[in-house]
């Protein structure tokens, strides 16, 4: 692949990227879908590209000089040293909720990230990127059935919406000591809007309905370090273990609370909060740490697993309205997460068949929400399966990646989330950095 496909390519992948956070920003559109981001900051997306979700998620101990691996920050000096890379990726959100002996459906598609990554000099290297870091989408009604009620003031309905995201643009450095030895620091910038609304309708004008709405605008600033180190096993084998810490990110914006009454011909505010956060209102993203480790058997196996931890305690978050759902006995808590992974390729130079190029891919994992319900947590489990195909030469590459999994149960009042996701990721590889041998 020439240089100026690779602008032209990469310049489009910007544009369209930048379309698409723009129309976020001022769309009701959903970023994902769920009951259960009505809590918190929303849904925390999985970290990494569509290379990492074919591998359950791990991360942490990975290194590979064929993808962008931001999970851990040291894992960008595992590259080829005058070599530019890309990744860009999309994700679908596909899900089926249950509760007693209701269901619904929801599908929904958006930006999975957006990185680039290139050599300082010698043993260094850098990546910049964006990509979400939660989402909240969800919408539910009901219809009140107290007869005496019903009959005295009529027809009530409730119904709840909210939308928004969070992102993270992120900078990372790393370098390696005595080919072995890998560090990496990020600094990230979160920045998003969240917005909910509550109301309840009713049938009878002489009645006014009630519609309570929290905005919330926020950005914070964080970091993350990371460490990884290679020991060769034999010839052909070697194992990776990598550990990773990202610290806590306080808030900085505001939150926007409005109670209205709306009637048939004029609609009062009954109640307008603006305040901001940071000062007095203290809110963070947790600490989370991380410890990975690989074993891989030259340019055929890998297998991967991951361990991360955070304590969501002492975030603040359940102090400020828009954050805490009211009606829901909502608490922060510590979330967990058990990831493994494993990549097999056939015969990565096989020049006669192509299939025997692909690198395959299969995980699972097991990871618990970072807040309790009725003091209880949320499992999530899934199993995942990925591919990469090469186009063109080196290690251009379209990558996909599937997940099968389920979130909460139908026990203790909560719903069942049954879900189907898919990542879509382009890879971009080319030589950049060599010097012309002839003027």
């Amino acid at each position: 692949m020439s240089r100026r496909i690779s602008y032209r390519i990469f310049l489009t992948v910007a544009v369209l990227l930048s379309a698409v956070f723009s129309a976020d920003a001022q769309d009701t559109a959903y970023g994902s879908y769920s009951p259960y981001s009505i809590f918190g900051v929303g849904n925390l997306n999985r970290p990494g590209t569509s290379y990492n979700m074919g591998m359950g998620g791990t991360g942490v101990g990975v290194r590979s000089n064929r993808y962008i691996n931001f999970v851990n920050p040291a894992a960008v000096t595992a590259r080829d040293t005058l070599a530019f890379m890309a990744n860009f990726g999309i994700y679908g959100d596909n899900k089926v909720f249950s509760q007693s002996n209701i269901k619904s459906v929801n599908n929904t598609l958006d930006i999975g990230d957006l990185a680039i990554s290139f050599p300082i000099w010698k043993s260094s290297a850098m990546v910049v990127g964006i990509t979400p870091y939660s989402n909240t989408g969800f919408g539910t009604s009901f219809r009140y059935t107290d007869p005496d009620v019903i009959g005295n003031i009529g027809n009530i309905n409730f119904t709840a919406e909210g939308n928004g995201s969070v992102y993270k643009f992120f900078t990372a450095a790393g370098v390696t000591f005595f080919d072995r030895l890998s560090l990496g620091a990020e600094m990230d910038y979160y920045f998003g809007r969240i917005s909910k609304t509550y109301e309840t309708t009713i049938s009878d004008a002489s009645y006014v309905s009630i519609s309570n709405n929290n905005l919330i605008q926020l950005s914070a600033l964080g970091g993350k370090f990371g460490i990884q180190y290679e020991q060769p096993i034999g010839d052909e084998a070697r194992l990776v273990l990598g550990a990773t810490y990202s610290t806590s990110a306080n808030f900085r914006g505001y939150y926007e609370d409005s109670r209205l009454s709306v009637g048939s011909t004029v609609t009062d505010t009954l109640a307008f909060k603006v305040d901001t956060i940071g000062l007095y209102n203290k809110v963070s993203l947790a600490p989370e740490i991380g410890a990975g480790i690989s074993f891989s058997y030259g340019d055929k196996l890998m297998v991967a697993f991951d361990y991360t931890r955070a304590d969501w305690t002492a975030s603040g978050i359940e102090n400020i309205s828009g954050f805490n759902s009211k009606s829901s006995p909502f608490s922060t808590s510590v979330s967990e997460a058990f990831r493994f992974g494993m990549e097999f390729v056939p015969n990565r130079n096989d020049i006669r068949y192509y299939f025997n190029r692909v690198s395959y891919r299969a995980g699972a994992y097991y990871k618990t929400d970072y807040y309790l319900l009725n003091g209880k947590k949320v499992p999530s489990m899934g199993i995942t399966f990925g591919a990469t195909f090469p186009i063109f030469r080196w290690y251009n590459g379209l990558t996909v990646g599937f997940e099968l999994g389920q979130r909460g149960s139908l026990r203790n009042s909560m719903i069942r989330e049954r879900y189907f996701n898919f990542s879509i990721g382009v890879n971009i590889f080319d030589i950049w950095f060599q010097k012309p041998r002839y003027e």
